[in-house]
């Protein structure tokens, strides 16, 4: 018996030691750590490194945190915040258009604090806090005291907003052995991003996002958040009525004496757009075909002028005359003393084939030049093509805010080089428009119809070639050659084709009665107007369809 009081005794102990050794890892398990985390580790920053939250979502670029303030990389600004700074690499110039004038600074420009408002650096530009707040509607908050520097930035709106209800910790992940970002204290608010089963994802006053246990937060309430910026205001030059816009296709000055044939075949127009200034070079220059004799003959008649200028030279790259600040400005300057010089009520910009990489410098040339036609009254109407992935960068929405009117080219659809099919069918319209509703306002969209089609010839080898043919001449050539024309409801045109020794013949028909279905589209969107290619094209039935009553 005294044997086996020993053996009991360690027997317990070992039992008692292992139910210790079992209870001491259930409570290391369970028990939540006080360790704080590494911000910078957290947020990703070293040095001068500012990380960038948006939309409480880090970026993958940081900023810079030198002369005692935060800088962010244009390049971010542009693409989330505001595209409306410019860089012109080529003479390092800021640039920012505002309704009424260009605001310009490069590495010299100083604050209100003395420090830069720019800085270049490793092929990239860096922008401070406070200058992009001046100009830009969301709300920005910085922590850049100690380690993981960040600054905030959100779009206003409605948020999830909980109070605290019991103290804890926010860590950086769900579970209480992630370690702690900050410390959460009652009454504090927080903003709820996502809520989990025991856990929420929220955003502290502090700038830190992370996690925080379900049962210290009360029930979330929506608020709404904004702020005082007040957003530059775009004037138009507008015309009162709705408008009929016909293209005179002028390529020297003896065309201007057209003027009067091409006129008189017209019912219900009242602006005309001559194709009069054309670039030459890279440098700002163009040709021009402007006659005083033209305007003051198309303002006895009532009619608006609108002088088209275009980049159709193969001397000219777009992409490198827009780049340059003093190019633009060369090419405005040149443009509004023309416009003052013939007494003109318009400027119609007509650039096409532009390469993706001309897009923000050809946005920036429209805002820019959008300055002295609104102060000086001229209209600034700007020429499209259907709106597609491939032209996006066309930028639609800031056309349609800074220019007085956008045109879509409802046509070319199927065009020289491609396969058989439609210039314009019903379809191609409806979905144009449609797209550039999206962007632009209808009081200021213009859909453009085509005065022409194109007839198609498909050799017996199978290549396939097509001609441009006015509606007039192609009545007389479906005429001629006894082609049946029937009716297709899917285009809303009437189709011929004729088989021949030399091959086969196709015909989509632009005439009244399609014309008519585009023109009770444009009705129905009640758009600015309809424009026509182009004068000269078409016969008297044509313009019995272009009306607004």
């Amino acid at each position: 018996m005294r044997k086996v009081v020993p053996v009991l005794v360690a027997v317990g102990l070992i039992v008692l030691i292992a139910v210790g050794f079992v209870g001491f890892q259930v409570l290391d398990r369970y028990m939540p750590t006080k360790e704080r985390a590494d911000l910078a580790e957290v947020y990703d920053v070293s040095g001068d490194e500012t990380a960038i939250l948006y939309n409480y979502e880090r970026q993958e670029q940081t900023g810079i945190y030198e002369n005692g303030q935060t800088y962010l990389p244009v390049s971010w600004v542009n693409d989330h915040i505001n595209e409306r700074f410019y860089w012109d690499s080529t003479e390092d110039l800021l640039v920012y258009a505002l309704p009424d004038q260009i605001v310009y600074a490069d590495a010299e420009t100083k604050g209100a604090n003395g420090a830069p408002l720019l800085l270049v650096k490793d092929d990239e530009v860096y922008l401070t806090l406070g200058l992009i707040a001046n100009y830009t509607d969301v709300q920005i908050q910085t922590f850049d005291s100690g380690d993981g520097r960040r600054v905030l930035i959100n779009d206003w709106g409605t948020r999830n907003i909980a109070r605290v209800k019991k103290a804890g910790s926010l860590r950086v992940k769900g579970g209480v052995k992630s370690k702690i970002l900050t410390d959460l204290a009652e009454d504090d608010t927080v903003t709820v991003l996502d809520t989990m089963e025991k856990w929420s994802k929220v955003a502290s006053s502090d700038g830190n996002i992370g996690y925080v246990e379900n049962k210290r937060l009360a029930a979330a309430e929506s608020q709404k958040f904004s702020g005082n910026f007040t957003a530059p205001v775009y004037k138009n030059t507008s015309m009162s009525g709705k408008i009929v816009l016909g293209w005179h296709q002028v390529t020297s000055q003896d065309g201007n004496n057209t003027f009067d044939s091409i006129v008189a075949k017209t019912k219900g127009m009242n602006v005309i757009s001559p194709t009069w200034f054309s670039l030459t070079d890279n440098n700002g220059n163009y040709r021009s075909l402007a006659s005083k004799d033209y305007v003051a003959k198309a303002h006895a008649k009532g009619l608006q002028v609108w002088a088209l200028i275009d980049n159709f030279s193969a001397d000219v790259q777009t992409e490198t005359l827009l780049a340059s600040t003093a190019t633009r400005r060369r090419l405005i300057d040149s443009l509004i003393a023309d416009a003052e010089k013939y007494d003109l009520d318009g400027l119609n910009l007509d650039f096409e084939s532009l390469k993706t990489e001309a897009g923000v410098h050809y946005i920036e040339f429209i805002r820019e030049l959008s300055i002295p036609c609104r102060q000086k009254g001229i209209v600034l109407s700007v020429d499209n093509y259907v709106p597609a992935r491939y032209n996006s960068f066309y930028n639609l929405k800031e056309q349609g805010i800074v220019a007085d009117y956008v045109i879509m080219m409802g046509y070319d659809e199927h065009f020289a080089g491609g396969e058989p099919g439609s210039v314009s069918s019903i379809s191609y319209v409806k979905n144009g428009i449609s797209g550039m509703l999206e962007d632009v306002p209808k009081e200021k969209l213009i859909n453009a119809v085509p005065f022409y089609t194109r007839l198609w010839i498909e050799a017996g080898d199978g290549s396939i070639t097509s001609k441009a043919m006015g509606i007039a001449d192609a009545k007389k050539w479906a005429d001629n050659n006894q082609v049946e024309l029937t009716w297709q409801a899917d285009t809303a045109q009437y189709y011929g084709e004729k088989q021949t020794n030399d091959g086969a013949w196709f015909l989509w028909m632009e005439e009244e009665r399609s014309l008519k279905e585009k023109m009770n589209v444009v009705r129905q969107n009640d758009l600015a107007g309809v424009a026509c290619w182009k004068l000269g094209f078409e016969d008297s039935a044509a313009w019995d369809s272009i009306q607004w009553n």
